[in-house]
């Protein structure tokens, strides 16, 4: 949004003096501002009370109405009815699962504790052993909670006296992942989890620990979040490279506040980037400039490579000054026209119609699996006559009377016809996707965290969110359970060869070590 539109104040003695073509400048001027307020006002309105999605379902003339379409029955269906001795009934209506099926499991068993609990027959009572057989058993299942799932593990280490040599003996106690603290693995993975899985900052892990009986102080949970963090560094560090040396990379940013100023919360950034293996990263930097970029990627890109991102002025810079390609994101194109919906609603309908068919296509090429050379000619042959149709379209608009350059749409029309090259990478590269949704999607968790903690306090814990948030991310992106993989690699990362940290990223984990991970001792109880 651009900044509020002001309004001169005019005196009456000021428009006695005005000539005719003044007056109509004026009225031109004035009708020009209010229109731009009221765009800013509806603006404002959806941001507040409209829907989020961008679904765009077009206006079908010769579709009725539901109830044109279907008529009304008759008469209503008999209800469902089962026979009974003596009377019938109506079936009782539930959405619980019907008897039959309370003996499916529906849980994991090698995730979830289960605790039998036999039921007694009353039919037994009063029998000897001779008097009755079990000929068989039924098994129900009832899902419970506990207060907490809070363990401590309790280590009885016994002290011996050899006889003979009257010399005392004693084990150690097990090593934790950090030296000296009383935390668990399992509970250092629970506690990054918790905080950035859900979202649960640490004062409320306090209040939950204070709530069942664990003594422990907040800043303890703080130092313990802190020393994880510095293991996982190291592995962020290696993922951050990377998706440095993959040919397309996707990239945005969105904002944090981060640190504080003079008693005020000072604006930051994270500028995730998205690699060749389905990678993700959160660079934390203190503004939105250009520098930023070139501090993330660098300054010398591999041969070919590739750089997908929004319209910001930022990246088009970086690709000018290093020499890459820069393609251009169509649903950010789209959202332009979205946006443009009450300003010009046929005309908009006409845009987004067009740039549908451009994912009907890709929808396409994803259901027959089609990839490198296949994918490209399929492109070519059906994608780029559609673009061609969608940028004459755009001049012709152009060539409307009464576009003001004010008009929601028609910045939308110079956005997409300013970034043309850009938005046609895609058909040449069959790497290259058409948009940036899935890096979208990936960094979803930096504003769902934000709605919970607001704000880091310090710069320093802002990079920290940055770096566990980019190994959980990927986690997701290759299917592998976070806290399955936090357990392993804070255990694994101090005996792993510095040389070979970047077996630990997520995307090589579950290759090399996601069949047999590294278990807490909780793990082995009962086994």
């Amino acid at each position: 949004m651009q900044s509020e539109a002001k309004i001169a104040v005019l005196e009456p003695a000021d428009l006695a003096g005005l000539d005719l073509p003044q007056a109509l400048g004026l009225v031109r001027s004035l009708t020009e501002t209010v229109t731009h307020l009221q765009h800013q006002l509806d603006w404002f309105k959806r941001q507040l009370f409209g829907s989020k999605s961008e679904r765009f379902m077009a206006p079908d003339p010769l579709q009725m109405h539901l109830g044109e379409a279907l008529p009304l029955p008759s008469e209503a269906p008999p209800p469902r009815e089962k026979t009974i001795p003596a009377h019938t009934r109506k079936a009782a209506q539930s959405n619980l699962a019907e008897s039959e099926g309370e003996a499916v499991p529906f849980f994991d068993e090698s995730k979830v504790p289960v605790e039998t609990i036999a039921v007694a027959n009353d039919a037994c009572v009063g029998l000897s052993d001779d008097q009755f057989k079990v000929i068989g058993e039924k098994i129900s299942y009832r899902l419970a909670q506990r207060p907490a799932s809070y363990v401590v593990l309790k280590y009885v280490r016994p002290v011996i006296k050899h006889i003979e040599t009257q010399k005392i003996s004693c084990p150690a106690a097990p090593r934790g992942v950090l030296q000296g603290s009383r935390a668990d693995v399992s509970f250092c993975a629970g506690l990054l989890v918790d905080k950035f899985v859900y979202h649960q900052p640490l004062y409320r892990q306090h209040q939950k620990l204070d709530h069942n009986g664990i003594d422990v102080s907040r800043a303890w949970l703080t130092q313990i979040a802190k020393a994880c963090i510095a293991l996982l560094e190291p592995i962020y560090a290696s993922q951050f490279d990377s998706i440095r040396a993959s040919r397309v990379i996707a990239m945005d940013e969105t904002a944090i506040k981060a640190g504080h100023d003079k008693g005020k919360m000072k604006a930051a950034y994270f500028w995730p980037v998205y690699g060749d293996r389905d990678e993700v990263c959160f660079p934390f930097f203190t503004s939105r400039e250009q520098q930023c970029v070139v501090n993330a990627l660098g300054v010398t890109p591999i041969e070919g490579a590739v750089l997908l991102s929004d319209g910001y002025a930022a990246y088009a810079a970086y690709a000018k000054r290093t020499g890459l390609t820069h393609a251009q994101c169509w649903a950010h194109t789209r959202r332009e026209f979205f946006e443009a919906q009450a300003a010009d609603p046929d005309a908009v309908a006409q845009a987004l119609q067009q740039i549908g068919q451009i994912y009907a296509i890709e929808q396409h090429i994803r259901d027959k699996k089609l990839t490198g050379p296949a994918k490209r000619e399929y492109r070519l042959d059906h994608s780029k006559a559609v673009i061609t149709v969608f940028f004459d379209w755009i001049d012709k608009q152009f060539q409307r009377q009464g576009l003001l350059p004010s008009n929601p749409f028609t910045k939308a029309l110079a956005y997409a016809r300013e970034r043309r090259a850009g938005l046609e990478v895609f058909l040449t590269d069959p790497d290259v996707p058409v948009d940036t949704n899935h890096l979208e999607r990936a960094l979803r968790v930096i504003p769902m965290g934000r709605k919970n903690w607001l704000f880091c306090w310090t710069e320093l814990g802002a990079k920290q969110v940055g770096i566990v948030q980019s190994l959980i991310a990927t986690c997701r992106l290759h299917s592998v359970d976070p806290y399955t993989y936090l357990v392993d690699v804070l255990q694994r990362i101090g005996q792993h060869p510095a040389s070979r940290v970047s077996e630990l990223t997520p995307s090589l984990w579950h290759q090399n070590f996601g069949d047999k991970p590294l278990r807490s001792d909780l793990y082995n109880i009962g086994a």
